[in-house]
């Protein structure tokens, strides 16, 4: 059922209508659908219970395919692609030396600070918003552990097995929490 709210003049000017053509897994954020034949662009949820509801099956995380992966970018978009996850945007952007120290800002004045920003300055990076259900969490289980030796052992067929090289270079960045995103 579809009811469609004016916001501009408050009030409800499509009153709860079946469309089968629509699924829920059309609706989301961002989503344009066709309603009556006019082309509309969900904006937000009607109620916290609604957007509750959509974010609980269309949860977001942030990725990154870091520079030394970059030969690999196809290989790794296709696993992501191909493992249930939808990318909602992907954006392709180098790293500065500031940027770099913002993004990592928990690890400056560390030891292997200095080894992450040259890495991470290096060549471009891929950041990608992923979708899935439970995104954070599924997303930190098929990247694997952060050490990509480690990572053969543990998890063999995860991202960071595959096309990892070591802990610095361990091909990928997953957002840890729903903060971090």
């Amino acid at each position: 059922m579809i009811e469609m709210f004016d916001v501009k003049n408050e009030r409800v000017f499509l009153k709860k209508i079946e469309i089968p053509e629509i699924r829920l897994e059309d609706l989301f954020i961002g989503a344009r659908v066709t309603i009556l034949s006019r082309v509309l662009k969900v904006t937000d949820y009607g109620d916290v219970r609604t957007k509750n509801a959509f974010e609980k099956h269309r949860a977001k995380t942030f990725a990154m395919i870091k520079p030394h992966a970059y030969s690999n970018i196809g290989k790794i978009i296709d696993s992501i692609c191909s493992n249930g996850f939808e990318i909602n945007k992907l954006k392709m952007s180098k790293f500065s030396a500031d940027t770099a120290a913002g993004f990592y800002a928990e690890h400056v004045g560390k030891s292997f600070f200095p080894n992450l920003s040259n890495a991470m300055t290096s060549d471009v990076c891929i950041g990608l918003e992923l979708i899935s259900k439970d995104a954070i969490t599924r997303w930190r289980e098929f990247i694997g552990p952060t050490n990509t030796a480690v990572a053969k052992t543990q998890a063999p067929n995860s991202i960071r097995a595959k096309f990892g090289v070591d802990g610095t270079c361990n091909a990928v960045h997953g957002s840890d929490s729903i903060a971090s995103v």
